[in-house]
């Protein structure tokens, strides 16, 4: 990993890099001296007051827009598809699209759903708990997040297959190898394209009573989404749905082999399972950083930031600040400041609710059933920047109840 400090000290870190690790000595030893750093990209927000304040500053728009032309993909179904997301849009355009998604991801939608949820992390883990061993990623990770998207959508279950298998390969456009992996992606996004044409079609032929026959019926109302809306946001929320929590659940086990007694804990009192998320979303989230542009020049923390600079919100960084946290530690029964996993301001995570949710009726059960786990030496992981999580988890274990 490449670590300079120019002759104005601001520490410079080459996030380019694979090999870059957001979570790396060196990154926790410029944040004690700065609350910033620099990048390729732009700069780089390490500390916490900075990246709450950054969130909601007005001078500041969501910035992951230009994330593929920044690596050279400026043109082709790939960034047509980007620029089309409800997370690169702004103020009227933005809140009409957030207006007809919110509910799929309600808060009230995921409760009824929670049991479901539980079932089906019960029959994941059942399935390989006496052997004592599973690869995490394929034999949990995967199927659960593509079967509580399905649940969610109203997809068929037996499709989960395939949503994971092309909605792994889509996620590689948010990492930092994105223009190596491009015809990968494509090839994902265009068979998800597929997918969600054939939905739609058979949807306007028999609506059902899921999300899907809504957006379906809001693309002939007067509030009306067009014919590429609702194909790209379907594609959006079947993506944003699987990505993200199957990463998190990997980084999840990652986070409680390093702190055995908590995971005993959560095996003794399922009732944290909630907190449980939010403290491992804190010190080892998926997300690594929050992407904002600046529409104008403005003046912060006594640094001038001309218009069109990208700022990056370390939200792992920012997690575990000490100087709002003190020293690092990892405990799911203490009472903590507000994540920045989920992003923050008027692109909060769509999705949170159902993220909180499943991750919540998961982790319990994994608890209770894989006793003292420790990871293999040939797990794959994903770089540690951008988004980030397992591709290959081999887990050894002692079989629970």
């Amino acid at each position: 990993m490449t670590v300079t400090e120019p002759a104005d000290g601001v520490p410079w870190f080459d996030t380019t890099r694979p090999d870059f690790s957001l979570t790396s000595a060196e990154v926790r030893a410029a944040r004690e001296r700065s609350w910033y750093a620099r990048t390729p990209y732009g700069l780089a927000v390490l500390r916490y007051a900075e990246t709450a304040e950054l969130l909601a500053h007005p001078m500041l728009r969501q910035g992951s827009v230009s994330w593929l032309a920044r690596n050279g993909v400026t043109e082709g179904p790939l960034a047509d598809w980007w620029r089309s997301w409800i997370l690169h849009q702004e103020g009227e355009a933005h809140l009409r699209l957030r207006r007809l998604m919110n509910p799929a991801f309600s808060a009230r939608l995921t409760s009824t759903l929670r049991a479901r949820f539980r079932a089906v992390a019960v029959e994941l883990a059942d399935a390989f708990k006496d052997r004592g061993r599973c690869e995490f990623v394929g034999e949990f990770a995967e199927p659960y997040a593509a079967r509580v998207i399905a649940l969610l959508l109203g997809l068929p279950q037996s499709d989960w297959p395939f949503i994971a298998r092309h909605s792994a390969d889509l996620g590689l456009a948010l990492g930092v190898t994105v223009r190596r992996d491009l015809p990968r992606i494509e090839a994902a996004l265009a068979a998800l394209h597929g997918y969600a044409d054939e939905l739609i079609a058979v949807r306007r032929g028999r609506e059902h009573g899921d999300f899907v026959s809504r957006l379906v019926r809001a693309n002939r109302d007067t509030d009306a989404l067009s014919d590429d809306e609702l194909r790209d946001g379907l594609v959006l929320l079947i993506f944003g749905g699987f990505d993200t929590t199957r990463n998190q659940l990997g980084l999840a086990i990652r986070t409680f082999v390093r702190h055995p007694g908590q995971w005993r804990l959560l095996a003794e009192r399922p009732g944290l399972g909630a907190k449980a998320v939010e403290e491992v979303m804190r010190v080892d989230p998926t997300v690594r950083w929050i992407t904002r542009q600046a529409v104008a020049d403005f003046s912060f923390r006594g640094l001038d930031i001309p218009a069109g600079s990208t700022i990056q919100l370390w939200s792992q960084s920012a997690g575990t600040d000490p100087l709002v946290y003190g020293p690092y530690s990892f405990d799911i029964t203490a009472e903590r400041e507000p994540h920045f996993g989920f992003g923050g301001g008027v692109h909060h995570c769509l999705g949170h609710f159902v993220a909180r949710g499943d991750m919540t009726e998961a982790l319990p059960v994994l608890a209770r059933r894989l006793r003292d786990p420790w990871i293999t030496r040939d797990a794959v992981w994903l770089p540690d920047s951008g988004n980030t999580g397992p591709v290959r988890l081999p887990l050894v274990f002692t079989p629970g109840p």
